[in-house]
């Protein structure tokens, strides 16, 4: 029997609207529905590297029949597939980004208990019913029900909206106004590590004049969006030693250190009760001139109503909005463990306690320079570092009262395009032409995505083009795509991809 989801992020009257709204792309993108699920179907973990090989395939096999050239880009991880579709010489090139591989799921938390079945959700007043099998005709369907998989939108998705709108595109006898390139990554969720080599060994097959990255969702509002920028990203694992072994809490209560306790005193010494970080220097660089500021004050947040979705009463101080906390590096607790907890739990003082962090990069702050702050502000409570491949020797625990092991790893910078350059520009008269509505224009995005690689090594502008809704449960059980955001995104790629480069 179907099962009740939880409702969903509520996305306000404009989606509403837009689920019933009709576009002329609306046979090609209906009759293109089962081949996504088909798509959806394929286990994606890129944790798995023999689940991404038939999603390899899949997607040489809709390009190819496309007209596309597709060619597999080897490296030490996973490869990564590269389609071409050449018009003329003459005109510009743009590089299209997509994502093949999803996160890892763990069925007993989605309602269906099928993360890889694509199943059709009917909108209820308690949440989402599934239809018990997918529909023959698509068209008749309405808007407002979600297909619910893994990587329904993170990011079959849009790769699905990208091939619908060229069958389109085809159907109606035309060619793209510019050359196509599309790299689709297949290690996206394990943050990409081995794309810049990908990048930097293939320079002059990715050549482009634009890129155009299908990836991430819209403005809360779930208004047409576009986004000039994204953070990057690295991560940390702090762990803090006590005793060799779990002591017993009764024999050695009070005389052996708690390393659960010390590592909630280190981490609280990282920030203050508004949640700015007081690690010296961690903010440098970064200065919200009033230009910026009036242009992040332009984004339709409805702060009031985000806290209240989100579920606080208040935010943290950094910055005074949504917008203007994330142009400042993050320092976030994705992780602890100490001991057992619940029905497990004993009576012991544990022997090490664990953080696991990650710390979400801007274009002003670097890596290197942040793990550093990190690593003397450790120092600087009185800990002796090492690094986290080892544990501490019996020599050292009898010299050094604290002892901790700290280990980072850099995955991608961050990137950002100027929000008058000409990239944006285009997307955005394509956009509007068939939206017939104003364009939410984002300076930098919350998340992060391996694009500074390209920006940096090929010197060409990117863009986001987020085309999912925002409330899709990405990287969460019942991740799911809205059918008016689907219809809507086939509808934008199809009038990018026949809407002219204004040459300079």
């Amino acid at each position: 029997m179907p099962r009740i989801l939880p409702l969903l992020i509520f996305l306000g009257t404009t989606s509403l609207l837009a689920a019933q709204k009709k576009y002329p792309t609306e046979a090609a993108a209906a009759a293109f529905l089962p081949a996504y699920c088909d798509f959806l179907s394929l286990p994606c973990d890129a944790n798995k590297p023999e689940e991404l090989e038939p999603n390899i395939q899949w997607c040489e096999a809709q390009f190819g029949r496309r007209g596309f050239s597709v060619k597999r880009l080897p490296n030490a991880g996973i490869e990564v597939l590269l389609a071409e579709y050449g018009v003329k010489e003459d005109l510009p090139t743009v590089l299209f980004y997509v994502q093949i591989d999803g996160q890892p799921v763990d069925p007993a938390k989605w309602a269906s208990g099928q993360p890889y079945t694509p199943m059709l959700g009917k909108p209820t007043e308690e949440g989402y019913t599934f239809l018990e099998e997918l529909p023959q005709d698509w068209r008749t369907v309405d808007r407002s029900y979600r297909i619910f998989s893994r990587a329904a939108s993170d990011a079959k998705g849009p790769i699905a909206m990208f091939l619908a709108a060229w069958d389109h595109l085809q159907k109606q006898g035309e060619q793209p106004a510019f050359n196509v390139k599309v790299i689709m990554d297949t290690e996206e969720e394990l943050g990409s590590p081995n794309l810049l080599s990908v990048v930097e060994n293939n320079r002059t097959a990715l050549a482009a004049d634009h890129f155009v990255i299908l990836d991430g969702p819209p403005h809360i509002s779930n208004r047409p969006t576009l986004v000039f920028g994204a953070r990057g990203i690295a991560t940390a694992r702090i762990t803090v030693y006590g005793p060799k072994v779990p002591l017993h809490s009764g024999h050695y209560g009070n005389y052996a250190p708690n390393p659960a306790l010390r590592l909630a005193q280190l981490l609280a010494s990282m920030k203050n009760d508004a949640g700015l970080v007081t690690i010296p220097y961690w903010y440098d660089g970064i200065n919200l001139d009033e230009k910026t500021r009036q242009t992040l004050a332009q984004v339709p947040d409805d702060l009031t109503e985000i806290n209240h979705q989100l579920g606080f009463a208040a935010p943290d101080g950094v910055g005074n909005s949504l917008q203007e906390a994330i142009q400042y590096p993050s320092l976030n607790i994705r992780g602890i463990s100490s001991g057992w907890v619940g029905a497990a739990a004993r009576t012991i003082i544990p022997d090490n306690a664990v953080a696991n962090l990650d710390i979400r990069l801007v274009k002003e702050s670097k890596a290197e320079n942040l793990m550093d702050l990190l690593q003397a502000h450790i120092k600087a409570q009185g800990y002796y570092l090492i690094t986290e491949s080892r544990e501490p020797t019996a020599a050292e625990r009898d010299q050094y009262p604290r002892i901790a092991s700290f280990g980072y790893k850099f995955a991608y910078g961050a990137f950002r395009t100027p929000l008058d350059a000409p990239t944006g520009a285009w997307l955005e008269s394509a956009m509007v032409d068939v939206l017939q509505e104003e364009i939410v224009k984002i300076r930098t995005h919350g998340g992060s995505i391996p694009i500074a690689p390209f920006v940096e090594t090929l010197g060409v502008p990117a863009v986001i083009v987020p085309l999912v809704n925002p409330d899709n449960n990405q990287h969460s059980p019942d991740e799911n795509l809205l059918l008016s955001n689907y219809f809507r995104g086939v509808e934008v790629c199809y009038s990018i991809l026949h809407t002219k480069i204004p040459q300079e």
